[in-house]
């Protein structure tokens, strides 16, 4: 099992009282495969993707990643596994505007710090290349459309070869054309490398193109 959700239980206390996010979400998922997360806004998708990406710890329950419990773990030792074996996109792109598109891409495995910064460029380039972003590796976010900084965030998340994505409404801010074509090569990308794709979505059409569909109802997957 590449990614697995046991009970996972999150709340959060807004002007008092206690909003009850998750309440016992499981599910489990393998390699390769593209799993489309719906649900009504405001359910909490976000936040599940948040926890299984160890970004936001559960009040209870646990994630597995190949077996090995995230939660577990001290907070410095869940950053490295996040570093090495997740890679996350986001609606808002979040590339660093003082740097050059292949410097942004090289950031994960400059976190990691286990291949030379000529190594590490080779794969940025290459992997900018591979989204139709070529011509592009030393513009700044500032100078790119949306469509072109989201294919730069996909090559960032692709950089240390993470056997799961995680991707919250990666095309939320682009129109239809734009986000088909970013959807082709980050389900092309993911697919190629036997990556785990776990992707948010408010569009049916986009759950679609995915191998099965999970639906956050009332803190729960069904």
């Amino acid at each position: 099992m590449m990614l697995e959700a046991r009970d996972l239980h999150k709340s959060y206390r807004l002007h008092g009282n206690r909003l009850e996010i998750l309440t016992g979400a499981s599910f489990s998922a393998d390699a390769g495969e593209t799993v489309a997360i719906v649900g009504r806004s405001g359910a909490g998708k976000s936040t599940l993707l948040h926890v299984l990406g160890g970004l936001d710890r559960p009040d209870a329950g646990e994630v597995f990643l190949d077996g090995v419990p995230l939660y577990a773990r001290s907070a410095r030792v869940r950053t490295r596994i996040r570093a090495e074996r997740v890679g996350l996109v986001f609606q808002a792109y979040h590339l660093l505007p003082e740097m050059n598109l292949t410097e942004n891409v090289m950031l994960p495995a400059m976190a990691l710090g286990r291949l030379s910064r000529r190594a590490m460029r080779g794969r940025a380039e290459e992997l900018l290349e591979r989204v139709g972003l070529k011509e592009r590796l030393r513009h700044h976010p500032a100078e790119l459309s949306g469509g072109e900084q989201q294919r730069a965030a996909i090559a960032r998340a692709m950089m240390n070869r993470p056997p799961v994505i995680l991707a919250d409404e990666p095309t939320g801010n682009l129109d239809a054309a734009t986000g088909d074509r970013v959807l082709d090569i980050l389900f092309g990308l993911t697919r190629a490398a036997g990556t785990l794709l776990m992707m948010v979505t408010h569009n049916p059409e986009t759950a679609a193109r995915c191998d099965r569909t999970l639906t956050l109802s009332d803190g729960i997957l069904v």
